[in-house]
């Protein structure tokens, strides 16, 4: 099985802590739209088998038309083989779920919703500069269960300015809409963004690591409580709606990344288009792919799954390490482990490691101690 992520680059305005590409100029949408199809059709061979998720994710997918949608739709269903339970994502802003909206997504192959709501509350979303408004967030999510069961909203904690009460309001507030999926994550400053400039000048109080940790164990809690499982680091899901796309990625199946800025992965090397939206159109109305391939190493792959699997309840089965690296790797993972097991960091049980809830919020960290370093 393999999956399709398609990255729509655009945006009506940019958010002041996002790094990824976009443009806020739409004026190129229907070449660019010309381009992801003409990348599809010339990189059909690059998937054998059939694809069970498709995502489209950027930007801001929910710009897309009716008509851009459902050509983007056609290339693919002509040209691939798709199971007939495919989960079919799409990322949407609240303030463009209108009812004539959701009708039109309801009506097209698309049967999961991923809303970046980010937060509830007005002093936040003017914070990080979103195109919505508390409202729009909130009538969002009640118009769109009238169309789709599938539904996930986005959250972020950590926000400068938000206090631990107003971080419960917004998962309380979450669980009265009862959504069966949420992914939250910490504020993160990265470079050349808003944020960064904003916080550097004394203009945004700066991002609390200590905060952040906190927001995250009240909802692990909270989420819990309530019947969710974290079955991933950010993610959390009512039992039958994990994401599938994410979970793939996460065991390092195979995806085709279409569109500019947007990565591909076979199992062996990774493969990412260029970043400029121009230089993307003219490279595909020329027939030419603009992306750029890396061949991964045994220790590539192998620290790739380490990374991957300790974000998630799965942990990292031993023996799938000596299968797929042979006994020097695995024999190598648990030599590194046993001080982290020893600090109760790690769970060790069943041939598989976890994270403990100590660790929990150190699983990007433990899963660096894990890595494989060349001497």
């Amino acid at each position: 099985m393999a999956g399709i992520y398609v990255h729509i680059p655009f945006c009506k305005q940019a958010c002041h802590y996002c790094d990824f590409h976009f443009s806020t100029s739409v004026k190129k949408k229907p070449e660019m739209v010309g381009a992801i199809c003409k990348e599809l059709l010339l990189r059909k061979q690059e998937i054998s088998g059939d694809v069970e998720t498709i995502y489209f994710g950027g930007g801001t997918p929910s710009l897309l038309s009716a008509e851009e949608l459902q050509q983007i739709f056609q290339v693919i269903h002509s040209n691939f083989t798709v199971v007939g339970n495919a989960e079919i994502t799409l990322e949407a802003n609240p303030d463009d779920l209108s009812e004539e909206k959701l009708k039109m997504l309801a009506a097209s192959s698309v049967n999961r919703l991923s809303i970046g709501v980010q937060s509830f509350f007005k002093e936040d979303l003017k914070l990080m500069n979103r195109a919505h408004n508390a409202n729009e967030a909130l009538e969002s999510i009640r118009l769109s269960k009238h169309y789709f069961d599938n539904i996930s909203i986005d959250l972020i904690y950590g926000i400068p300015g938000m206090s631990n009460d107003r971080w419960q309001e917004n998962l309380q507030i979450a669980l009265d809409l009862n959504v069966p999926h949420i992914s939250s994550y910490a504020l993160t400053v990265e470079p050349k963004t808003a944020l960064k400039s904003l916080i550097e000048k004394g203009k945004v109080a700066p991002v609390e690591e200590e905060l952040a940790k906190e927001q995250y164990e009240i909802m692990i809690n909270r989420l819990s409580a309530a019947g969710f499982d974290n079955y991933e680091f950010s993610n959390f899901e009512k039992p039958g709606f994990f994401s599938r796309n994410n979970t793939a990625y996460w065991f390092g199946k195979p995806y085709l990344g279409i569109g500019p800025s947007a990565h591909s992965f076979d199992g062996f090397q990774r493969k990412w288009n260029i970043s400029n939206n121009t230089l993307y159109i003219k490279a595909l109305q020329k027939g030419e792919i603009p992306a750029e391939v890396e061949e991964l190493s045994v220790a590539d792959r192998y620290n790739e799954l380490v990374m991957t699997r300790l974000r998630t309840s799965w942990g990292i089965s031993v023996d799938e390490v000596e299968r797929s690296f042979g006994k020097k790797y695995k024999d190598y993972l648990l030599r590194e482990a046993a001080r982290l097991i020893e600090d109760k960091l790690l769970d060790w049980s069943d041939n598989r490691l976890q994270v403990s809830k100590k660790g929990k919020f150190l699983s990007d960290g433990i899963a660096a101690e894990l890595f494989w370093v060349e001497a």
